[in-house]
């Protein structure tokens, strides 16, 4: 009897303790935000908690019972059948199926269900419990994304620009047919691949503006740059990067813009004269014709002699050259031929080895060397020995050297640039340049053109010049007075450009107002002017009558032609090429 009271009360508690475990289940089924499903196996909801009362927009007591093929479609209800069918034959739970569904009050509803079987204590399959969410939100952000992606690659694919976008591994998310186009490369092909994989002529301004980007996530704006095409004309291209940033401001990688400004240069140069060119200043005709010069010899590889008198400017072309061209994110390497002895120069033009000579404690790598890939630029060509001139002709020649003290051959690619203000043609003929040599450097020849047969620049410099020893020395000086300019453009200007730069820097130690005067120019500018030169006589140098008549008067005497014309034998020289001019008889000896 004893037992039987006990064994009442333990299912006595036993029950009590199954009810408060079913309650504190419906209550945490109840607080949940995700809807929660049980139903038999023919989809009848036998509990449901208010989660998903709320979802499908019934009251409780009316979704007991209710079957789920009320309140979807008939072709959803397929798909729920199906993937309720996959969990009772395989026992296996379906994870994150969503389908649609149409409310009480027929508003359609995207929800999200994870499927398990139910069993009984024989475990025996007695129907299904669900874990519902909606995601309604969440698939009209989805489709929002799709439309506003689909916006944006029908803008990507429509710009005519090329576009290229990077991770921060240089590795290619994305391009646009553009940039197929301009690289000649599918994008199947770019598009997962790195920056480095691709052999494309005119990668190197691209590389650089980009790594530039991924290193300092900065952007680069209007970078001017070449860009070559296999069997088409070379295009001029602007470069701009921008870092690519997601959402929350966290770094992607970087976007790169390539314009093609190819047809707009050509007409800039075709309808408008230049006042600047990279870091030349001049709007004149002799200075418009170095230009288009200049960007003609930009991206070709062949050497290039830059000739003209002291102070004009030289190392500023062959810079413009190299920055131009399609090494101009290389070395750029300067050597003075005629500040170094014979054997100090040969070794930093090619280098030695430890021991070659007393005081050679190292290898040391030559010029050469340093502007492999990229442009070196001969000073005072004119300067160098003979011996000298015989090892570079090696060199322009071969592409290999030896440096001093070694017997291993070097071979570089270095674009050579000679610069002089010697008359190389002269020191040919006078024996004291290699002719080989000569004809070797002056495959093209750039000769720049002296300060007095441009005076219409000398505003333009001047107004360089006083910008930029305002910087220099923190002044507001704004201007030269009228007597100033006149006395400029009267001065013949020996020393060209240079000679005008110290010019205007004194001008700024002296001047103590915002404007320069008389008092403050060098003695020579203002006791000389016109010694060097008659203007009126220089204006008339280029025709041809008149260099004839002059020749004449002098009976071909050329250093007597230069002074009465007041022009300096280089140009006469390069005059009587341009006219073809000729002395008449079979004496062509030069009497200087």
């Amino acid at each position: 009897m004893e037992n039987s009271h006990q064994q009442f009360a333990t299912e006595v508690k036993l029950e009590k303790d199954l009810q408060e475990a079913r309650e504190r289940l419906r209550a945490i089924l109840e607080e949940i935000e995700d809807g929660y499903l049980e139903a038999d196996l023919t989809g009848n909801i036998t509990f449901c908690n208010a989660a998903f009362c709320r979802i499908r927009g019934y009251p409780p007591e009316k979704m007991i019972g209710l079957n789920y093929r009320e309140y979807m479609r008939p072709e959803i209800a397929r798909r729920v059948y199906e993937a309720f069918n996959k969990v009772y034959t395989t026992g296996l739970p379906n994870t994150a199926f969503d389908y649609e569904i149409i409310r009480a009050d027929g508003e359609v509803r995207h929800v999200e269900i994870s499927i398990s079987l139910r069993r009984d204590l024989q475990d025996h399959p007695v129907g299904f419990r669900g874990i519902v969410r909606d995601i309604t939100p969440r698939k009209q952000a989805e489709k929002e994304l799709i439309a506003h992606r689909s916006r944006l690659e029908a803008i990507f694919r429509s710009v005519r620009d090329a576009i290229i976008t990077v991770d921060p591994n240089m590795r290619i998310i994305a391009v646009n047919a553009a940039a197929e186009a301009l690289c000649a490369i599918p994008a199947e092909r770019l598009v997962g691949g790195a920056l480095d994989d691709f052999t494309i002529p005119c990668d190197e301004p691209c590389r650089k503006v980009l790594t530039e980007t991924l290193n300092t996530r900065a952007g680069i704006a209007e970078y001017q740059a070449v860009c070559p095409q296999k069997g088409a004309p070379t295009k001029k291209v602007v470069l701009s990067t921008a870092p690519l940033l997601g959402q929350q401001d966290e770094f992607l990688g970087a976007v790169l813009v390539i314009r093609d400004i190819t047809r707009l240069d050509d007409l800039e140069r075709e309808l408008k004269e230049r006042s600047r060119f990279h870091n030349l200043i001049g709007r004149s005709r002799p200075m418009q014709a170095v230009y288009r010069l200049l960007e003609d010899l930009a991206d070709m590889e062949t050497t290039v002699l830059i000739t003209g008198e002291s102070g004009t400017g030289k190392e500023l072309v062959a810079r413009a050259l190299h920055n131009g061209g399609r090494r101009a994110v290389k070395p750029f390497v300067v050597v003075n031929c005629s500040a170094l002895a014979e054997n100090l120069l040969e070794s930093e033009l090619f280098g030695h080895v430890k021991g070659a000579f007393t005081g050679a404690i190292k290898d040391n790598p030559g010029r050469f060397q340093m502007a492999h890939k990229g442009t070196l630029v001969l000073d005072e060509i004119g300067d160098i020995s003979p011996r000298i001139q015989l090892k570079l002709l090696r060199v322009l020649q071969e592409k290999s050297f030896e440096r001093v003290g070694d017997a291993r051959v070097c071979r570089v690619d270095v674009r050579v640039i000679a610069c002089t203000h010697r008359n190389l043609k002269e020191m040919v003929r006078r024996g004291e340049f290699r002719e080989d040599l000569y004809y070797r450097l002056k495959v093209m020849e750039i000769d720049l053109p002296p300060l007095r047969e441009r005076p219409e620049d000398i505003p333009l410099l001047l107004e360089h010049f006083i910008a930029h020893f305002n910087r220099k020395y923190g002044k507001q000086i704004h201007a030269a007075a009228d007597p100033v300019l006149k006395a400029f453009l009267d001065y013949d200007w020996p020393g060209n450009i240079r000679e005008l730069e110290h010019a205007v820097e004194r001008a700024f130690v002296l001047c103590r107002k915002d404007v320069i005067e008389i008092e403050h120019l060098p003695r020579e500018v203002l006791s000389t002017p016109g010694q060097h030169r008659p203007r009126t006589v220089q204006k008339s140098a280029g025709d041809a009558a008149a260099l004839a008549a002059a020749l004449a008067r002098t009976d071909w005497n050329k250093a007597k032609t230069a002074r009465l014309l007041g022009i300096n034998r280089r140009t006469l020289y390069r005059k009587l090429d341009q006219y073809g001019l000729k002395k008449p008889d079979s004496d062509q000896g030069n009497r200087m």
